[in-house]
């Protein structure tokens, strides 16, 4: 997946940490609906860029962990304040225990119920007693239809991007969707260039996550 490595310092014209405004906003009212006890500290499995904890920072201390180090490299920009880890989130073990465990975009990349497994477990292993998991996956086979999307940003320093996104499912015999991207890069004084990435994400049905 090229947009956690060496497209790594496109994902902000991707997508936004103003993008997840509204999400986090939302997940912060089920910390204090759903949470026993006061909600102090969260972990994020799976931060990526940082940009959902960019609007999490005021509200709770923050742990961030990601498998890509140079996505922990956008993270640390935006979130000077806030710990970072570089770990699994399917092997990730802190010895530590917070109120909220967090994860949102990233828990689509479990591909088969034992990655999913793994994920809830440790999940399961740093959350307090009375504290709240969350999670967040983008699809679900109940309702799953194939879909394409656009979007892109531009940036202060004259970058630009722009994407196409296209979401199917090649083999519905699995536990698995294919999403592909044509992606679009423009820099001062050079000609748009285009690259492409490939995605595997995890499609389960509603009674397999509970």
């Amino acid at each position: 997946m090229r947009f956690y490595r060496d497209l790594a310092q496109w994902y902000p014209l991707i997508t936004t940490a103003a993008d997840y405004a509204d999400e986090a906003d939302h997940i912060a009212r089920l910390v204090a609906a759903g949470c026993h006890g006061e909600a102090t500290t969260l972990l994020e499995l799976g931060c990526g860029a940082g940009h959902m904890a960019s609007h999490l920072t005021s509200r709770f201390r923050c742990t961030l962990s990601d498998l890509s180090p140079q996505m922990l490299g956008l993270s640390r920009d935006l979130n000077r304040d806030c710990e970072h880890i570089e770990g699994d989130m399917r092997a990730l073990d802190l010895q530590r225990r917070f109120d909220v465990v967090l994860a949102h975009d990233a828990i689509g990349y479990m591909i088969t119920v034992d990655d999913l497994r793994a994920a809830i477990t440790t999940a399961s292993s740093h959350l307090r007693p009375g504290g709240l998991a969350i999670f967040l996956p983008d699809i679900v086979s109940d309702t799953f239809a194939p879909s394409t999307s656009t979007g892109g940003h531009d940036a202060p320093d004259g970058r630009a991007l722009r994407y196409l996104e296209w979401t199917h499912d090649p083999d519905p015999s699995d536990t698995e969707v294919q999403v592909d991207y044509a992606l679009m890069l423009r820099q001062p004084g050079r000609p748009v260039r285009v690259e492409q990435d490939t995605h595997r994400i995890g499609l389960f049905q509603i009674a397999t996550w509970r």
